[in-house]
Formats: structure tokens, C-alpha cells, sequence
């Protein structure tokens, strides 16, 4: 095994890399159910039960079809799923115009999933004829140093998104969850909503007690479940930082599994598990999903603008998703110090090769565009540097698959500080960025911060190329060598003004 993997060659060992192939399976573990909720745009019932489904079997097939890839072909400590974005794309191209046109979602699915296997096809040209290997190398030094510490502040944000540390404000966007506004909401209303729910015998016994005073009590438990997850994520960030400056091995995977229990008792909850629909969502799966692509084709139908909106489609699914994947294993490869001499990552090409099967496959199995999955970086972080990480991950989400949803038992707040964590790593890499030179220091820049703020690697990588172009152009400093990010750039720009994302 050590030899099929070249575990020692690349410095780690067998226990090491199980417990990065379990970080990373924990951090990016949401997207099992994750996925089948925004596939069908969080509406339920009917028809749309049918595709989640089917979508969440599929989900998980796609993950373990996609990260053995990764773990047998190309040996790399990476894991592949659903990508986010671009299932949420899925939903209001494919199956919400279809319900709008025809009444008939299971429709639009299909045709989506036509869309996404097509998109894997030319993927995959692109993979075996080395043509995505010349474009991401050709990509210019200052994006190349960008993009990592970019996606840093990308996993980092969905870190403090998924718990809540960020949140919406209708004025400034964002905000830091607000403490005293839990309190005041769950007081306004605990009086005569939370009591009724209560056991009478654990309210009898807090009233005893405590004379009387068991709604204050009850109260302060609700705010403080309101509060939780924002307070224990930032707790075992500062955890994992303790941790690894004593230099104690595995501190994300201690990290989440003592969050974890930490949670579930301060907070007086039993994780949950619901088995009962298992043999429906394999029905679904199997009337609807697998193989449900080769029924979308009439997305073709409908004369020549129909045909000019699918193959925008495909071009689009097609940059989003090799950006994504570039990005992603710049990102991961320099955290995990497997760049070779020109900076680029070992292997890219049979990286690339693994995601773009992943993608025809999921689309043959039933869901939207796989992708690699920037959460790798938390495996990579915990010490992933070989084939076994992902093996081990596949492994997990494979048992994923009959003890639905296994996902539910590690909360939001546990993975969270290890996201963010990973982020505080990979943004070390934008020091590399010659800010001494305005027309690296801009591209660099707008690559960086795009990627955060629009929630998504491939705009901030479109923008940084742009920058780039445009820059160079005006400064007479354009050369022969800028014409493949030049032709990304136009790429790019074309996907703003035709498609809306």
C-alpha cells in the first residue's frame, strides 16, 4: 500500500492520511444533503420529492465514483462532489423554466443532466488531448500565486457562513451574528411557544428547584441553542490553533469530534437518524435518476434559439467547471507543498482527467456537475498527501449511502473551524504576489477578493484574467505569451453578458 500510494515518498505515513481522508470528509460531508436541496431550489413535495430523491443517492454515488478516481488514478489527496453554484444553476436553467413552461420539473431535470453530461464530454477532450493541462499552466504567476489565497478566503467565508458567524444585513450586506438579537427574539416569544414544548417533567423539575423561575431557565437554554454554533465554531478555531502550535497531530479531526460533543450536550440534543425513506430514495433513483440523462435530449427541440441556449449551456457548465477544478488544485496542491519547479500542481493532468469522468458519470447517475472540492484543503491540512486520503473519504461517503443522512451527526460547527482554518493557511500564498508591481498586484487583487464576495473561484479567477489582459494591454507589455489568458478573459466575458449565473 505505501508503495501503490507513495506514502512515505511524499513524507506522510497510513495514520496520518486516514485521518486527513476523515477531515476531509467531514468538511465537506454537508454536501450530501446539501446538494439535493438546492438541485430542486429547497421546494418539496410531489414531483420535486422525486428528484431529491433521486439527486441524493446520486449525489452520493457521483462523491464515491469521483474521490476513488482521485484515490486509484491519479493518487492525489483530493475528493470530488457536487459542485455548489453550480447546482443552484442547475435548478433556475433547467428545472425551474420547466415547471414554469410545462408544469413538469422531472422534465427539466432530464434535460439539465443532458446539459451536464454533454459539458463532461468536451471536459473530457480537453483532459486527454492536454489542452486544460496548457491552460491552467499558461495561466500568468501572479494569478497563480492569487488564486490559492483567494480560495482561502472562499473556504474561510463558508465557514463563517454555514454557522452563522457572517450574516445577512439588509444595509451593509454583511454582519457579525448578533448576540443580543438572539437573546431578545428567543425571550419575545419563549413564553408561549417553547414552554408548551417542553417536557412537563424536566419544567416540574427546574420549577421546584428553582421556585417557580423554570421559564427563565428554559429561556436562557433556547438562546443559548440560537448561540451555539457561532460560539463553539469560534472556540475550536482558537482550538486548533492551540493545538497546532504544540505541534499535536490530527488537531482539525480532534477539533471536530470535541466541538461535536460539545454540542450536542451543551445543547441537550441526540444527533437524528432518519432510515425510513432509504428504499424510496433508491425507487427514485432508479425510475428518474440513473441514466435519466439520455431522456433529456429534446432540450435541443424548439428550433434554433433552443439550440444556441443549450450549447451556451454547455460552454458555460464547461469554463465554470474546469476554473473550479484549476483553481481548486492550485489551491490544495500549494497548501500541500505539491507544486513542481514552474509552480504548478504534480499531476494535473490526471486530476483533471478524474474530474471530467466524474462529471459524465454524474450526469449518467442523476445530478448536477462534479467537481473537486476546495474542502480537500482541510484533509490537505491535516496532512493528506497521497491516494489513501481520498480512499478514505470515498470509503465514508459510501457508508453515506445506507445510513442516510450519516452527515447530520457532525453539526456545522464542527467542520466550521476547520474551513476557516484552512483559509488562515492558504492565504500566506498571496505574500508570494510582487505588490512592488502594480500590473501583478491588481490582477492579484481582484482574483482574491472576487472569490469571496461573489462565491465563486471561477468569477474570481475571470476577473483577475481580465485585469490581467487589460492592464498588460494598455501598458504595452502584451506578449505572445498572454494570448491563452486573453482568450479566457473573452471566454469570460461572453459567460457574463449571455448567461446569468
Amino acid at each position: 500500500m505505501d508503495k501503490f500510494f507513495k506514502i512515505s515518498e511524499r513524507g506522510s505515513n497510513v495514520r496520518t492520511e486516514i485521518i486527513a481522508g476523515l477531515t476531509t470528509f467531514f468538511a465537506m460531508a454537508y454536501i450530501v444533503v446539501t446538494n439535493p436541496n438546492q438541485v430542486v431550489g429547497f421546494t418539496f413535495g410531489g414531483a420535486y420529492d422525486t428528484i431529491w430523491n433521486a439527486v441524493y443517492i446520486a449525489s452520493i454515488l457521483v462523491a464515491v465514483v469521483g474521490t476513488l478516481l482521485y484515490a486509484l488514478y491519479a493518487k492525489l489527496p483530493y475528493a470530488q462532489a457536487c459542485g455548489m453554484g453550480l447546482n443552484s444553476f442547475f435548478f433556475v436553467s433547467f428545472i425551474l423554466p420547466a415547471l414554469l413552461s410545462e408544469g413538469d420539473p422531472i422534465k427539466g431535470y432530464h434535460e439539465g443532466l443532458f446539459i451536464i453530461l454533454l459539458s463532461g464530454f468536451v471536459f473530457l477532450i480537453l483532459s486527454v488531448t492536454g489542452a486544460r493541462e496548457y491552460i491552467a499552466k499558461a495561466l500568468p504567476d501572479c494569478l497563480k500565486k492569487a488564486i490559492p489565497a483567494g480560495i482561502g478566503l472562499f473556504i474561510a467565508f463558508i465557514g463563517f457562513k454555514n454557522v452563522g458567524i457572517i450574516q445577512e444585513n439588509q444595509y451593509t450586506f454583511v454582519q457579525l451574528f448578533d448576540f443580543h438579537g438572539a437573546i431578545d427574539a428567543v425571550g419575545s416569544t419563549v413564553e408561549g411557544l417553547t414552554l408548551a414544548s417542553k417536557s412537563q417533567t424536566l419544567i416540574d423539575a427546574f420549577s421546584t428547584v428553582l421556585g417557580g423561575d423554570a421559564a427563565k431557565v428554559i429561556t436562557a437554554m433556547d438562546a443559548w441553542k440560537v448561540m451555539a454554533p457561532v460560539v463553539l465554531s469560534l472556540l475550536g478555531l482558537f482550538l486548533i490553533a492551540v493545538l497546532d502550535k504544540k505541534k499535536v497531530k490530527g488537531s482539525v479531526i480532534i477539533t471536530i469530534g470535541a466541538v461535536t460533543v460539545l454540542y450536542y450536550l451543551t445543547t441537550w440534543t441526540l444527533p437524528a437518524f432518519d432510515l425510513g425513506k432509504i428504499g424510496q430514495t433508491f425507487k427514485d433513483f432508479g425510475e428518474i435518476g440513473i441514466i435519466g440523462a439520455f431522456k433529456g435530449y429534446t432540450v435541443f427541440s424548439g428550433g434554433a434559439s433552443a439550440v444556441i441556449n443549450a450549447i451556451v449551456l454547455v460552454i458555460t457548465f464547461t469554463l465554470v467547471d474546469m476554473f473550479d477544478t484549476i483553481g481548486t488544485l492550485y489551491g490544495t496542491a500549494s497548501q500541500a507543498n505539491m507544486l513542481d519547479e514552474n509552480g504548478d500542481p504534480i499531476d494535473v493532468n490526471k486530476a483533471m482527467a478524474c474530474d471530467s469522468i466524474a462529471t459524465c458519470a454524474g450526469a449518467v447517475l442523476g445530478t448536477s456537475t462534479c467537481t473537486t472540492f476546495v474542502e480537500s484543503a482541510a484533509g490537505v491540512a491535516a496532512g493528506g498527501r497521497s491516494g489513501l486520503t481520498s480512499l478514505v473519504t470515498s470509503i465514508c461517503f459510501f457508508v453515506c449511502l445506507f445510513l442516510s443522512p450519516l452527515a447530520a451527526i457532525v453539526p456545522a460547527c464542527a467542520t466550521a473551524p476547520a474551513l476557516i482554518y484552512v483559509g488562515v493557511l492558504m492565504l500566506k500564498n498571496f505574500a508570494k504576489v510582487d505588490m512592488d508591481d502594480i500590473a501583478s498586484a491588481v490582477p492579484a487583487f481582484m482574483a482574491l477578493i472576487m472569490m469571496p464576495l461573489t462565491y465563486s473561484i471561477s468569477n474570481g479567477i475571470a476577473v483577475g484574467a481580465i485585469s490581467y489582459v487589460l492592464i498588460r494591454l494598455f501598458t504595452g507589455k502584451f506578449t505572445k505569451k498572454d494570448i491563452v489568458v486573453t482568450i479566457i478573459g473573452i471566454l469570460f466575458i461572453a459567460r457574463f453578458f449571455l448567461v446569468s449565473m
